[in-house]
Order: structure tokens, then C-alpha cells, then sequence
């Protein structure tokens, strides 16, 4: 991943994090500077925020190395509306960047402080063992962090965070918005090719073979409720995804890729994930892992021609968890 190792996620955001700034009012958007002086961007807290902010989001989880867009299709047709991902660089920007691997802790008690990080300054930090199998680090001295979550990280958290991306906490910026939120429905649902990449990492296939990535997901209604929320935007990717992997090397693996990813997979497959959730008394890490991935998959070995294709979406449990 020579070539990679050239890409700076952060530098990347740059143009994207100024543009939320400059659009904050057309976008529903609070801006504010934190106690230790980074830059706060509220999408979905206290402020209404946007599917559009929502779709910056996603491209900045990406670390600028992909594109973003609502499109409309026809596979669903109560919930015609999607979002599309696309990257040409999809190891660093979805696993690199976009995954939210990040754990960050503060506090006990009613003080504590809890949320997943995702963005550009998880490859400046480096803490996930994940950097170390796709061979990518950042450098830099400005880091964009983004957060699912319905406040900011306290000061001293942040100025940990800094200090593990090696930035002045004034060169920080930290995005947040909630799952409830219309940001944050939107963001999470972009992680569509991100939750593929993911699971082909855990399935051992050699991730510097994926060279194009891209997915569709239908945008999923935002709920009040957390884990309705939580549930229809994963409902969204695991029943109404689909992908599309441009692989080299042999066509066979491809073709097992294919087989292997889709959703239908996995042992939990087949109910709304807030009904899953909540079968498992709450307890995210006992849900199978291998749940998380687009419903539909086609890989096009590059070295033959071929495209090789698994699972379907299914209509019915989007409707189920939509409705």
C-alpha cells in the first residue's frame, strides 16, 4: 500500500469541514469552540441538522477519498431514496478513515463518557491493531474526528485525543451528531461499503486486492427511539445494501467473496436488528459479527471478467423495520 501511505485522510477533509462551517446556517448546523479549544461541529444534538450535513459527514468519514450522493432506485419500492458511496481508494477511506474503531472512555458513573470514534484522526492516533493490517498511517497536524454520539467528548478526553493524534487541541475538530438525528441516520447508513470491507478483513481475504469499491443503502427514517434508530439504519444496510467489489487475482476467490459476504450469512439474519438487539438484552458484542454486511454482493474479478454475485435485498424487513 505504497501508494496509500502518500494519502492523508485529514488534509483530505479539509475543503469539507470548511464548507460545514461556511454552510452551518443552511445546514442546520452549531459551531463552537470547546473548552480546550477545539472546534465543535453539533449536526444533530441540539440543532435540527440535514440530510446534506449528513452526507458531508460521510464524505469525511472517508477521509476525502470518496464520493457521497442521494440517489433514487427502484429495488425498494416504498423507500425509493438511497444514499451511494464510491471510492477508488476504499482500503484506507472505509477501514483507514470511515470505521469507527476508536474506543474513547472518560469518567465513571453519571460522569462518564462513552462513543466510538470515527474519521480521519483514528489514522493519526493509529491505536486499533486494525492499522497494522492494512499498512496505512497518517502525519499531519490538523485531525477531524466524528462522533455517533449526542454530546462532545469533556475537555480533559479531548485533550487526550489530541495528544494521541499528536495536534494542538486547537488544531482539533470534532463532529457529533446522534443515530436519532437526520445526520446521523445518513452517516451511518454511508458505512455501506465500509461494514464489507470489514467483514472481508475477517473473512482473511487480502484486502490490497480490493481496488473500487462502491454501495447503495436506502435512507433510513429517523426515529426518536435509540435503538429503533440504531436498528432501521442498520436494517438499511443489512436487508437493503448492495455492493459492488472491483477484486484482483484469482477469480475463484472472487467468487468465493461473493458467496461469503452478504448478510444471509450470518446465524442472526432474518429479523429487524432492533429485535436482535434487544434478544440479546442489549449486549452488542454478542450479536454475530458476521451480521454486519450489505444484504446484495457482486465481485467482478478483474483478472477474468467475471462478476460473481451473493445474497438479495430483502423488501419485507426493510418495510419491517421501516414502517
Amino acid at each position: 500500500m505504497s501508494g496509500a501511505q502518500r494519502l492523508s485522510v485529514n488534509q483530505g477533509v479539509v475543503p469539507m469541514v470548511a464548507a460545514m462551517k461556511t454552510r452551518a446556517a443552511e445546514l442546520r448546523l452549531a459551531i463552537a469552540i470547546g473548552a480546550a479549544g477545539e472546534t465543535l461541529i453539533d449536526a444533530g444534538a441540539s440543532v435540527p441538522g440535514s440530510l446534506e450535513a449528513g452526507r458531508l459527514i460521510t464524505e469525511i468519514c472517508l477521509g476525502g477519498l470518496g464520493t457521497v450522493s442521494f440517489e433514487a432506485s427502484p429495488h425498494l419500492r416504498r423507500w425509493p431514496f438511497t444514499l451511494t458511496v464510491r471510492s477508488s481508494q476504499p482500503v484506507v477511506a472505509c477501514l483507514g478513515s470511515q470505521y469507527a474503531g476508536w474506543q474513547l472512555t472518560s469518567g465513571a458513573g453519571e460522569d462518564s463518557y462513552f462513543s466510538m470514534g470515527s474519521g480521519p484522526a483514528r489514522a493519526l492516533a493509529g491505536k486499533e491493531e486494525l492499522f497494522k493490517h492494512i499498512a496505512y498511517a497518517d502525519r499531519g497536524d490538523i485531525a477531524t474526528l466524528v462522533l455517533e454520539a449526542s454530546s462532545p467528548p469533556p475537555e480533559k478526553l479531548v485533550r487526550q485525543i489530541a495528544a494521541d493524534c499528536d495536534v494542538a487541541p486547537d488544531n482539533l475538530v470534532i463532529i457529533f451528531a446522534p443515530t436519532q438525528s437526520l445526520a446521523g441516520s445518513v452517516q451511518i447508513v454511508g458505512r455501506v461499503v465500509e461494514v464489507a470491507l470489514h467483514k472481508a478483513h475477517e473473512l482473511k481475504f487480502d484486502l490490497s486486492r480490493i481496488v473500487e469499491g462502491m454501495g447503495t443503502a436506502p435512507l433510513s427514517p429517523p426515529h426518536p427511539d435509540f435503538v429503533t434508530a440504531m436498528g432501521r439504519t442498520n436494517d438499511a444496510v443489512i436487508y437493503g445494501g448492495r455492493i459492488l467489489l472491483h477484486v484482483t487475482g484469482p477469480a475463484d476467490d472472487a467468487k468465493a467473496l461473493a458467496e461469503q459476504l452478504p448478510s444471509s450469512t450470518s446465524k442472526d439474519y432474518g429479523t429487524p436488528f432492533a429485535e436482535i438487539f434487544r434478544q440479546y438484552k442489549g449486549d452488542f458484542y454478542q450479536i454475530d459479527p458476521m451480521l454486519f454486511s450489505p444484504a446484495e454482493v457482486a465481485v467482478v474479478a478483474l483478472e477474468t471478467g467475471e462478476t460473481f454475485r451473493g445474497g438479495a435485498v430483502d423488501p419485507k424487513l426493510v418495510d419491517a423495520s421501516f414502517d
